[in-house]
């Protein structure tokens, strides 16, 4: 039964994130994601066949349980429409992993305030499994490498000098997020893991 919850988790966070990111923009002025009907949390608006299903299964089970990922689809909007031209990207990026830190901060919360008598192990068991991914997510996406919300931050920041990097890192980027996530995502599991002790308190 845990289990079943721990999906609805994961599919919530995972869709959050999005729809954080079509509310950044459409607070700068982009109404994309409004008109494509993506401000919203059901999650058949928001699913994709890889990246909410079968990406999570496939590290879930390598992982045997210790990491998982996953990724909706992206929320469209237009940067040209952004009353912030210069770092609108870039808050629109960061909207999603703020998203999933907020919430897993609000289920930390829970887990310290929540009376003795409650504390039953499945029911702390999904709360620090929340927390748990929500840090997942934030982490990893920020992460600069294409596709990932990190690297429009990155290429936000970089100065003019940079044009010629910025133009291999975009065609070659997913080359890396690849190699990265095959054999290095695990590096990031220490960090995650003391967010984790903090916000739970452990």
């Amino acid at each position: 039964m845990v289990i079943i919850f721990e999906i609805i988790a994961f599919l919530f966070s995972v869709v959050l994130h999005e729809v954080s990111h079509g509310l950044a923009a459409r607070s700068m002025g982009d109404e994309t994601a409004h008109y494509a009907g993506r401000l919203t949390l059901n999650p058949l608006k928001h699913l994709d066949t890889f990246g909410s299903i079968l990406l999570p299964l496939i590290l879930y089970i390598a992982s045997q349980g210790s990491f998982i990922f996953g990724y909706a689809k992206p929320v469209p909007y237009n940067p040209l429409n952004l009353r912030d031209q210069k770092y609108g990207p870039a808050k629109v990026a960061l909207a999603g992993p703020l998203a999933n830190i907020a919430l897993a901060v609000l289920f930390g919360l829970l887990m310290q305030i929540l009376p003795i008598s409650l504390q039953l192990k499945p029911l702390t068991d999904l709360i620090q499994y929340i927390v748990w991914i929500n840090l997942v997510l934030a982490v990893f996406n920020l992460v600069p490498l294409p596709p990932l919300d990190g690297h429009w931050i990155l290429l936000t920041f970089l100065p003019a000098s940079f044009d010629r990097f910025k133009q291999f890192y975009i065609r070659y980027g997913l080359f890396f997020f690849i190699i990265f996530l095959l054999f290095f995502s695990q590096l990031l599991l220490p960090l995650i893991s003391f967010l984790f002790r903090v916000i739970i308190g452990a």
